[in-house]
């Protein structure tokens, strides 16, 4: 147990979750469908950037970010949509959890809306070159691709978008106030000669040439 926590004041049981909180609205508890309507089809097209949330068949959880030109994710029916695997740094973190534990959760973004679209599901890594062939960006087929079998599609409200001002510019930090990502990796790898500036390089080639 962590150590600075008193335990006498850990919520434990669903019932005093739901005495602190409540329960949802009557509009909370009906806006769950179980397949991709006209809606949900315009807002997965107009995005280019969701979450995919997995965890492996201990429960071990990881959350990862996916992103493309704006419809990239292909609805194929109102109940199964694909995700394109681009290339990445091969740690394959979400599919091998899917290929242990097929449970999956989506959020998707559209730049300057608050709103966000939930879908959960069950999930598959799919080799099928016919279909991964119709993703295929700048000549390059994607090898593998998620399948997502939908069972739950909802609108979350714009809350946290609302308290973080994601969307609006002047609330972001300056350029050199952000946080290094050639320094933080220099840092955590701790490899003899991998210094912060050769992460650097190494990151901007693969921007430049390894997107697809």
């Amino acid at each position: 147990m962590i150590s600075f926590i008193d335990t006498k004041e850990l919520i434990t049981t669903v019932e005093e979750l739901r005495s602190l909180i409540g329960y949802p609205s009557e509009l909370v508890q009906h806006k769950v469908i179980s397949h991709i309507d006209e809606h949900c089809r315009d807002f997965i097209a107009k995005s280019p950037f969701i979450v995919i949330s997995t965890s492996d068949s201990t429960g071990r959880c990881d959350v990862s970010p996916r992103g493309d030109s704006a419809g990239f994710i292909r609805v194929v029916d109102d109940k199964h949509i694909v995700i394109p695997e681009r290339p990445g740094n091969k740690r394959m973190d979400s599919l091998s959890n899917i290929i242990s534990n097929p449970e999956i959760g989506l959020v998707f973004l559209i730049p300057g809306l608050g709103e966000t679209l939930r879908i959960n599901g069950r999930a598959f890594v799919t080799k099928d070159s016919e279909l991964l062939n119709t993703m295929a960006v700048n000549g390059k087929i994607p090898l593998l691709g998620i399948v997502v079998a939908i069972e739950e599609c909802f609108l979350h409200c714009a809350k946290a978008f609302r308290r973080s001002r994601l969307w609006e510019p002047e609330s972001w930090l300056n350029k050199d106030e952000l946080p290094s990502a050639a320094k933080i990796l220099s840092s955590h790898v701790k490899l003899e000669g991998v210094t912060a500036e050769l992460i650097a390089e190494r990151l901007e080639e693969g921007y430049s040439k390894r997107l697809y």
